[in-house]
Formats: structure tokens, C-alpha cells, sequence
């Protein structure tokens, strides 16, 4: 039962992962997503918060999405008063989203996702041998 136990978190771990991946690729589909019109704000950067819930059936810690959230951090300002959304002042606010930081998320997201792949993965491959050896 123990093995089963380490699929459920691991396929827990993955659904969040998961998630987790879906929201980076939306930051980073939308961090060149201005206002469409003066004074609205543009779109701001989701964040992912986890949190562990006891699966009381099998009596383990799963790993759950929390929430999704938004970062309350600063939108970029740039002088470009040709721009549809620019202020009086002729600024355009940018989305809060550093590309760079989403790659670097991203990449931990789909390392977090593929350790607990593997870890399915070793658990099936020992079930297996385990049947095989006692029909053998």
C-alpha cells in the first residue's frame, strides 16, 4: 500500500505542477498585454501559492493548489505618448511580468513535474515486479 500511497502524492504533486505551468504560460503570453484605453491597468501577474491537505482515506500529505492569485507588485512605465492607453503625461503602464523570471519558473515547474513523473514511474515498474514474482 505504500507504493500506492507514494503515487497518489506524486500524481498529486504533478497535478499542481501542472497548474502551475498552465498560469507561467498565461503570464508569458500576456506580458506585452497593455490597457486598451487611458487610466485601465493592464494585465498583472498571477502567482501560484501551494499548500499540503490530508487525503484522510489513504492518510498522507497531498500537495493542492492553494490559490491563484495576483503579484500586488509595480507595472513597468514607458514613455510612448503615440500609444493608444498613454496617460496624460504620455506614459504607458506594462504589464508586471518579467520574462525572464517566468523561464526560471518555468523550468523549476516542469523539473518539480517530471521528479514526480519518475517517481510513478519507479513505483509501477516495483508493483510489477512484485506480481510477477509471486505468479512466479
Amino acid at each position: 500500500m505504500d507504493l500506492y500511497n507514494s503515487m497518489a502524492v506524486s500524481a498529486s504533486g504533478m497535478k499542481a505542477q501542472g497548474t502551475r505551468l498552465r498560469v507561467i504560460a498565461e503570464n508569458i503570453a500576456n506580458a506585452n498585454t497593455t490597457a486598451e484605453t487611458p487610466g485601465d491597468l493592464p494585465y498583472r501577474r498571477k502567482t501560484v501559492t501551494f499548500q499540503n491537505e490530508l487525503d484522510r482515506q489513504l492518510g498522507v500529505d497531498t500537495v493542492q493548489v492553494a490559490k491563484v492569485g495576483v503579484d500586488k507588485s509595480d507595472f513597468q512605465r514607458r514613455y510612448d505618448p503615440s500609444h493608444p492607453s498613454a496617460d496624460a503625461d504620455g506614459y504607458v503602464l506594462l504589464p508586471n511580468v518579467n520574462t525572464i523570471i517566468e523561464s526560471m519558473d518555468m523550468r523549476e515547474a516542469q523539473r518539480s513535474y517530471e521528479a514526480n513523473l519518475s517517481v510513478i514511474e519507479s513505483a509501477r515498474q516495483m508493483l510489477t515486479r512484485t506480481i510477477d514474482i509471486l505468479r512466479g
